[in-house]
């Protein structure tokens, strides 16, 4: 993960772009969306292959569903490489790609699963259908070596003590924690005191915190 072009990050980065630790550049997870267009419109988001990103329209209008039950409609900007021209998502820092619930959400249900709560009851506390909390889980307990590497790569790169943890009941108890420390790191570097520790988590892992690895 890196804004813009390259670790470490400048002042308050707008966006965290995923590009060295994952080979599916596609997601611009952007932390503050109005900055994000600003800075797009001057020319100064890049692309992995270092080209100048440009508007290209919007993607598909998606409503994203919040814990306490109101729903917020939006269209993620769409932007093209004027050099590679690959196309790239802003994604809205509430959100998941395909993911109909806020960030906010999915953490709760992986910081219960941690603790040991299955899906079932996970799902009750959140009243959430138990089919979507069991397919969260299961894609986040497939990914959770990756999120956990991915967490740790982040700590190096803003310069915070990587400490040794005591290891927790399950490799996704193992990434959440590691995944928390991260998201302190950054608040600590930029004292985003106010920011949602589940959206510098969904930057940190690219937008993919619930996605596939590479071969499914």
């Amino acid at each position: 993960m890196i804004p813009n072009t390259s670790w470490p990050f400048p002042e308050g980065p707008a966006s965290l772009r995923l590009a060295a630790w994952e080979k599916e550049p596609d997601v611009i997870v952007s932390l503050y969306e109005d900055k994000v267009e600003l800075d797009l419109l001057a020319g100064q988001l890049s692309c992995a292959c270092s080209g100048r990103l440009a508007p290209w329209g919007h993607a598909r209008p998606r409503v994203v569903r919040h814990q306490d039950g109101h729903h917020v409609s939006s269209r993620p900007r769409r932007v093209i490489c004027t050099s590679c021209r690959r196309t790239h998502v802003l994604v809205p820092p509430a959100s998941l790609p395909r993911r109909r619930d806020a960030i906010e959400t999915v953490g709760a249900a992986l910081l219960k699963a941690a603790g040991g709560h299955g899906h079932r009851v996970i799902a009750d506390q959140l009243g959430l259908p138990p089919s979507t909390v069991r397919n969260w889980l299961r894609r986040a307990r497939r990914r959770a070596e990756h999120l956990r590497g991915q967490a740790v790569r982040a700590l190096f790169a803003l310069g915070a003590e990587v400490r040794d943890t005591e290891p927790r009941a399950t490799p996704l108890a193992d990434a959440v924690e590691a995944l928390g420390l991260a998201a302190s790191a950054v608040v600590r570097r930029f004292g985003w005191t106010g920011t949602s520790p589940w959206r510098i988590i969904a930057a940190i892992s690219g937008g993919l915190l619930l996605a596939l690895l590479p071969g499914g």
